[in-house]
């Protein structure tokens, strides 16, 4: 089944999270599959002249789907232009459980589903819930690479689904 946009995860709802690592088995969630995102730092640690921050402007759900895209799309723009000389973490990590119902499309379908009858939905994926003016990603850059960094943040930013500005600081 294909993906549903990001416009329907949106809406910040009550956090599902309850998931066992150790004892799947006794998990309240069960059959979730594994988050997208694996890798959380990149680039190389070391003394930076300014730090980046993407923050949300809206308090918004986004998905892990989409946090991979923006990790990627920033990690090689700068991997491109300035080489290891940064440092960028994404500093939220998805713990909501996102649920979809499946609907049934084709001849017939009205008699197999169901409506809204038992529509708890199955996992699907995992979201991260963010608030109003938090921080999302922290880039670490040197003076002369500050332009290719908001760039590079700039981009990252519009692959998550709600309005981000960039803060840089000393």
């Amino acid at each position: 089944m294909a993906l549903r946009p990001g416009r329907t995860m949106r809406r910040v709802e009550r956090p599902y999270t309850r998931v066992s690592k150790k004892v799947p088995r006794k998990s309240y969630v069960v059959g979730v599959p594994f988050p997208k995102t694996r890798q959380f730092e990149m680039g190389t640690r070391g003394e930076y002249d300014l730090t980046l921050h993407l923050i949300s402007k809206r308090a918004v759900q986004i998905r892990d789907n989409a946090l991979e895209a923006a990790r990627v799309v920033a990690h090689k723009s700068l991997e491109s232009k300035i080489g290891p000389n940064y440092f960028l973490k994404i500093l939220v990590y998805p713990h909501h459980v996102i649920r979809e119902k499946s609907i049934a499309t084709g001849a017939g379908a009205d008699r197999f589903s169901q409506g809204m009858r038992l529509a708890f939905g199955r996992p699907t994926g995992w979201a991260v819930q963010v608030k109003a003016n938090q921080r999302l990603m922290t880039l670490r850059v040197k003076k002369e690479d500050l332009e290719i960094g908001k760039k590079a943040l700039r981009k990252a930013g519009l692959k998550i689904s709600t309005p981000v500005r960039i803060e840089i600081e000393e």
